[in-house]
This record gives C-alpha cells, structure tokens and sequence, in this order.
C-alpha cells in the first residue's frame, strides 16, 4: 500500500484513532527519536530535547499548566518549534513514561 493510497484512510480516522495509529507507528521506529535522546546520569535518565537538559515532561506540564508554545520557545531560547513538536510526539507515543516522571518530580 501506498502513502496516497493510505491517506485518506489515516484522515478519516477519529482523533483517538490517529494518536493511537501514532503511537503503533512511533513505536516501529525502534525508539530512534529525532530530536529526543536518553542519557544515563543526564537529567535522571529521562527524555530531554537533545542537547539540552531540558526534559520532556517539563514541557508536558508546563503545556498543561497553559503556558503556550510561544511562552514556552520565550523561555527557552534554545528550543525551536521542532523541538516542541518532538516533545508532543514523544509523550503521545509514551504517554505513562511522561506521567510517571511528572509524578516524581512533583514529589521532590
């Protein structure tokens, strides 16, 4: 099958079907994240934009507390849309990784 042939198969799909089509594809990719890296004893080992110790779920939760992408990239000067597009990406994909962080750093 192709990309043309499967797109509008993909677009009528409900918004819980994409995100989860997402998830199936994302997931396929063998964890090869663009943009998101893993480091052991860099940010506890959590998912950061790469480059930056600026985490994941920092955006996520901050995104839920309703700061906007534009408060968010006035900041971090570093980051770039794409960085945030990648963040929402990835914490779609790995919805409980991201909650589980955002749970143990309010802890602290």
């Amino acid at each position: 099958m192709t990309l043309q042939k499967l797109e509008p198969q993909l677009l009528a799909l409900t918004p819980n079907e994409k995100a989860q089509a997402i998830q199936i594809l994302a997931q396929s990719l063998d964890n090869s994240w663009r943009g998101i890296e893993k480091i052991p004893g860099v940010c506890g080992g959590d998912a950061c934009i790469t480059g930056t110790r600026i985490p994941v779920w920092v955006l996520i939760n901050a995104r839920r507390l309703g700061i906007s992408e534009a408060q968010l990239l006035k900041d971090y000067p570093t980051l770039s849309a794409t960085d945030l597009t990648n963040a929402w990406v990835y914490a779609t994909v790995y919805p409980e990784e991201i909650e589980t962080a955002i749970q143990e750093n309010e802890e602290d």
